[in-house]
């Protein structure tokens, strides 16, 4: 009996001491040990204040520490190989400079209640900005990649249509309309206006006007006489079609290379480019549009949106 009592109390002292010495090991049971020694007593990294690292949010309590990287940089689109950029795949050394921004002009006031002020005829127009405008007449070309070229290069064009010569064709140029191109009129039938009565001249004009409203909700404000010729009666007709400009052109681009209707034999800011009809089956649209680019860009301009001037 008095071994099990003195067994029992051996067993009762040993517990009490472990217990003891367990509770010492916290730093805070040790008053007179200085800062520092409690300080690597509790692990690596309190010596210096550190605090331990929160896990990386959205990380659950058994994956790593490892950050994640932001959405934004998730997301970052694939880089595109200098071979694959728009401007070389349609034949050019470098992109088109972005033309200065602009609004859209409102066009002339008009001359009064009674009757609108004649339209001014320009080949050019006076601006500082090293632009020039790209023009196309008729719409019997009607290539579905120069479409493709025209949303790739963001290539602000102008499109002067022509009803008898576009037929049934008005879709493709719904589908440049989409992509940034301006339609403007070109008479109903490409009829030479100068010399014709009043009549005969507005009905070729305001008939135009009419259907491009049908076909795509729009009046143009712009119109180009068929091979440029005109006369009072013809503004006169044309202002009471609400039309704003007469636009002619003071460059045109022909299947290899430019030809100037007067002034320097050289591209100037604001000049207007006409981009011939090809009757010949040479070079496509497309290919003559590129050979016009490169020479734009050799003469350190670029192309601007006739309608944001005019």
């Amino acid at each position: 009996m008095r071994r099990r009592t003195a067994l029992l109390a051996s067993v009762t002292a040993l517990t009490v001491t472990l217990t003891g010495c367990a509770r010492s090991a916290d730093p805070a049971e040790h008053p007179g040990r200085t800062a520092t020694e409690r300080a690597r007593s509790a692990g690596p990294g309190a010596e210096r204040g550190a605090r331990p690292r929160a896990p990386a949010v959205g990380q659950g309590a058994g994956q790593g520490t490892r950050p994640q990287a932001p959405a934004a940089e998730r997301a970052e689109r694939p880089h595109t190989p200098a071979a694959e950029q728009p401007y070389r795949r349609w034949g050019l050394a470098a992109p088109l400079a972005p033309a200065p921004a602009r609004t859209a002009a409102a066009g002339p006031l008009a001359g009064g209640p009674s009757r609108p002020a004649l339209p001014p005829v320009v080949d050019r127009i006076p601006t500082r900005d090293k632009v020039v405008f790209l023009t196309y007449d008729d719409g019997a070309e009607r290539d579905p990649r120069f479409v493709t070229m025209v949303r790739e290069l963001r290539l602000p064009v102008s499109m002067f249509l022509t009803d008898s010569v576009v037929g049934p064709g008005y879709a493709h140029f719904a589908r440049l309309r989409s992509v940034g191109a301006g339609l403007q009129n070109h008479t109903l039938d490409h009829a030479a206006l100068r010399g014709l009565p009043y009549a005969g001249q507005r009905a070729e004009i305001c008939g135009q006007q009419d259907k491009l409203k049908a076909r795509f909700g729009l009046r143009p404000r712009l119109f180009r006489p068929p091979y440029g010729a005109y006369d009072t009666v013809t503004l006169r007709a044309a202002a009471d079609c609400g039309i704003t400009a007469l636009v002619l052109w003071r460059a045109a681009m022909g299947p290899t290379d430019l030809t100037y209707t007067h002034g320097s034999h050289r591209l100037r800011p604001g000049d207007v480019v006409a981009v011939d009809p090809d009757e010949t089956g040479g070079p496509s649209l497309r290919e003559r549009t590129t050979r016009l680019l490169r020479r734009i860009q050799e003469q350190g301009l670029t192309v601007g949106r006739l309608e944001d001037y005019l």
